[in-house]
């Protein structure tokens, strides 16, 4: 295990377990609050800037932006190409057209930056301003050290690592198994200008693009900010069980075969999408541009226990994995770590199970349980389907609403309020004034949705 940068201890001292992006924004926050912070990483730095894949497009909004200015940091607003809306295709059964919207994000904008970027840039400035970065594996019986010399251990490892110190929420937890298996890939050769993707907005690249397919699955591109390439576009795609695309996201080993895995899956079953598509190039000098899995949605207890007794807290995805069709999985990470570290700058007590449980509640009434009902709204889940149809096809008929529906992923809030369909009517009423069965008596099916006509200077005319 190698240590860099120590300094003189102060009164109390926090260890953050993981250099991940919210970990690192965890501990830097800390170290401005006037404690001795000391991350633990199994990766030294460079390693983790260049020789792991993100863990995502973690495109965040106004309410996780506004949490890391709280915290004085940088939140690439002004750095990564932003995003102002969000389009959207929805095809039924037999892959047939059915609805089209187009919403905007009124008072903020999305930015998605490489998670890796991000971390780096953090580390470097936790590391100069005396954090403490020690590198190295840790075990359950090194944290249980590790908690015992610190006042305040926080656990940052992701899904996996030692996420298992944390017993699941099982009354929060719904699902028993992934929903979705996942592929992503970065991408440069398109621009953002309003001739992309001009046929499903007049914002063009502006907002970025996303499809769902009932048999199939969900696509999505976005604006991306990428760590050595710069503003690009990322996809990230869903696949349903047993469907044709889960077969075609298994056979990925490459960027340059998702990539291409992406490319055809257009030509099959997006082609109105096509020509954008085919203006991408891989980034060649990122092998880890791309990555596919699975992510089972679990909520964890906030609060685990060392092996002689010690409490530690659980931060970011430790605590919640959502799935990431939704985007909440970076922007609750975020927020619950602004949270913290706001609550232990003014708090003079002992770091206790029942400080940290309090925080994890208040966290969880402010963002989790919302974000998580926002994700199971846009899975597609059965106990929300009436919800979903209801909003859908109004964002169809009146584009307020869907800017309403959109704006749920910057603040998922209302959602829990929104339990049946007499609820969703409510609410379609609330926000456009008109009782929702005269909004929705003006629903027509698409038919056909416009397709590109972008022929920009790197598109090529053919999926190989």
């Amino acid at each position: 295990m190698t240590s860099q940068n120590s300094v003189s201890r102060s009164t109390r001292s926090a260890a953050i377990v993981g250099a991940g992006q919210t970990g690192v924004t965890a501990a830097i926050g800390l170290l401005a609050a006037g404690f001795t912070v000391t991350i633990y990483s199994d990766r030294d730095q460079r390693s983790l800037r260049d020789d792991v894949p993100a863990t995502g497009t973690a495109l965040e909004f106004g309410v996780t932006q506004q949490a890391e200015i709280a915290l004085g940091l940088d939140p690439f607003t002004a750095r990564a190409p932003r995003h102002t809306g969000l389009s959207v295709r929805i095809a039924g059964p037999d892959n047939a057209e059915l609805i089209g919207f187009d919403g905007t994000f009124d008072g903020y904008v999305g930015v998605a930056v490489d998670t890796r970027l991000k971390a780096d840039e953090r580390l470097t400035a936790f590391r100069e301003r005396g954090g403490e970065f020690v590198v190295g594996p840790v075990t359950l019986e090194l944290l249980d050290t590790i908690a015992a010399e610190h006042d305040l251990t926080l656990v940052a490892t992701g899904r996996g690592g030692l996420s298992d110190l944390f017993a699941v929420d099982d009354a929060r937890t719904v699902y028993d198994a992934p929903q979705r298996s996942l592929l992503t890939v970065t991408v440069k050769g398109l621009g953002f200008g309003p001739e992309v993707f001009a046929h499903r907005s007049v914002a063009g690249g502006a907002h970025s693009g996303f499809s769902i397919f009932a048999e199939q699955g969900e696509a999505w591109w976005g604006p991306y900010l990428h760590k050595d390439a710069g503003p690009t576009w990322a996809f990230l795609g869903w696949a349903r069980p047993g469907s044709d695309w889960e077969r075609r996201f298994a056979a990925a080993d490459s960027a340059e075969s998702a990539h291409r895995i992406v490319t055809e899956l257009y030509r099959d079953y997006i082609d109105w999408d096509l020509p954008e598509v085919l203006a991408t190039e891989v980034i060649a000098e990122d092998p880890h541009s791309w990555l596919k899995g699975a992510v089972r949605p679990v909520v964890r207890e906030g609060v685990g226990r060392t092996a002689s007794g010690h409490v530690v807290g659980a931060l970011g995805d430790t605590a919640i994995a959502y799935d990431p069709i939704a985007g909440q999985g970076a922007q609750s990470g975020l927020i619950q770590a602004q949270r913290l570290v706001a609550a232990a700058a003014v708090h003079d007590g002992p770091f206790d199970e029942a400080w940290l449980g309090a925080r994890y509640a208040e966290f969880l009434a402010a963002r989790g349980d919302a974000a998580n009902r926002v994700t199971r709204l846009f899975l597609s889940d059965p106990e929300l389907g009436a919800i979903a149809e209801q909003f859908f096809a109004a964002g169809a008929v009146d584009p307020r609403f869907a800017s309403a529906v959109v704006r749920l992923l910057h603040e998922p809030q209302p959602l829990l309020g929104v339990i049946s369909a007499a609820d969703a009517a409510e609410y379609i009423a609330g926000v456009l004034g008109e009782p929702a069965a005269d909004v929705l008596a003006r629903f027509q099916p698409a038919g056909r949705f416009a397709r590109s006509e972008y022929a920009g200077e790197l598109t090529r005319t053919s999926a190989g």
